[in-house]
């Protein structure tokens, strides 16, 4: 890109040639000495980020933005010869892709624990895919990004699907009794699930704009519990259910013998039993995210850089994560609830098992358990 060399402006512009790149710094290597003058290109699918002396200046969105720096041509690779020609006014810029990157995995590595309220503790897998947006540029590359040249979505989707697992444990503790009620409720624990995870996207600058449970697969005996009583609901009650059964194997006695018989039954007899378990109801596309004021919620228009409602600043540096206060760049104290301005532990133990699980997780994921309520 030309961000140290001596004579002439940089030209700078990004294009994401593999669709997986949520965030491009130029230069990619190290840090350089954008001159004065150097003029930036943003695309309407991407939003830069200008970093001088180690800070954050600011979020610049679609269009044409000229830079300003000390470094000035030739004259500042002069000045700067007591560090052996390289300039101290380092200077990058992070441009960030906002498209929706779709089609990101979760799923169970290891069956997590659910408590049964007729079947006991049962080991469940399950697994979807999610669509995440960056919505806070600076935000997203201060707590995730870091210093990296290049951030793509196989950097990051291991550890979200980790917190969709953790999160979809919870809330299926908290919202379902018991998995005989599963097979019409898919729509709604995503939708639910979708909602409870919102929080923990945000607090890194992004949005989830959708999740799909696609399969919540139980062990085969549990199986073939849920499919008894589908069958019982389906045909109103017990007597229709063992006539339904005792027919079909009459059916079967009659195929085997071959007799004339056995080709009235058939005729009058065949029905299957739809399955209620396999495969997951796809919900429909959950309405589009709109951009809205990160502390009153309000929406605003596109580009904006203060609220007309609260006069917030729009662009979002960091945030509390004790009550999600959005704080200045350099505070060390959240002015709303007075917590210092330091990251929680990423990890609680369970006194039951003593298994790892997220911090604010509800239910152990090894055991099923219920954490103690100050996780």
């Amino acid at each position: 890109m030309g961000t140290n060399n001596l004579f002439f402006l940089e030209n700078i512009e990004w294009f994401d040639e593999t669709g997986k790149e949520l965030v491009h710094r130029i230069p990619e290597v190290g840090s350089g000495e954008i001159k004065y003058g150097a003029q930036l290109t943003v695309r309407e699918s991407q939003a830069a980020v200008f970093f001088y002396k180690g800070r954050a200046h600011d979020a610049l969105g679609p269009g044409r933005h000229t830079l300003r720096t000390g470094n000035l041509p030739v004259l500042t690779k002069i000045l700067s010869a007591p560090w052996a020609f390289n300039s101290p006014l380092r200077a990058e810029v992070y441009l960030v892709n906002t498209k929706t990157f779709t089609d990101l995995s979760w799923g169970t590595r290891d069956p997590v624990a659910f408590k049964d309220s007729e079947l006991g503790l049962i080991r469940l897998r399950a697994f979807g895919n999610f669509n995440i947006r960056v919505v806070q540029p600076v935000l997203f590359i201060n707590r995730l990004v870091g210093t990296q040249g290049v951030f793509t979505t196989e950097d990051i989707e291991q550890y979200l699907a980790r917190v969709v697992v953790s999160r979809f444990n919870d809330y299926m503790g908290e919202n379902l009794d018991s998995l005989l009620n599963l097979p019409a409720r898919y729509d709604e624990l995503s939708e639910g699930l979708q909602k409870k995870l919102a929080e923990d996207f945000s607090q890194f600058g992004l949005s989830l704009t959708n999740l799909y449970i696609q399969s919540i697969t139980p062990p085969p005996e549990v199986q073939k519990a849920m499919d008894a009583k589908s069958s019982l609901s389906l045909f109103g009650d017990l007597d229709r259910l063992v006539k339904l059964k005792a027919a079909m194997a009459m059916e079967k006695a009659a195929e085997q013998s071959g007799g004339e018989t056995g080709a009235g039954l058939g005729l009058g007899i065949g029905m299957v039993l739809p399955s209620l378990v396999g495969g997951a109801l796809v919900k429909g596309d959950a309405p589009k995210v709109q951009e809205q004021c990160p502390e009153c919620k309000n929406p605003v228009e596109a580009g904006a850089r203060f609220c007309p409602h609260c006069g917030h600043q729009i662009v979002v540096f960091q945030k509390c994560l004790e009550c999600g206060k959005n704080l200045a760049m350099n505070a060390r104290f959240c002015s709303r609830c007075g917590k210092p301005v330091a990251p929680k532990p990423q990890e609680s133990q369970c006194p039951a098992c003593g298994t790892k699980n997220l911090s604010d997780s509800k239910f152990c994921n090894q055991c099923g358990e219920k954490l103690e309520s100050d996780h």
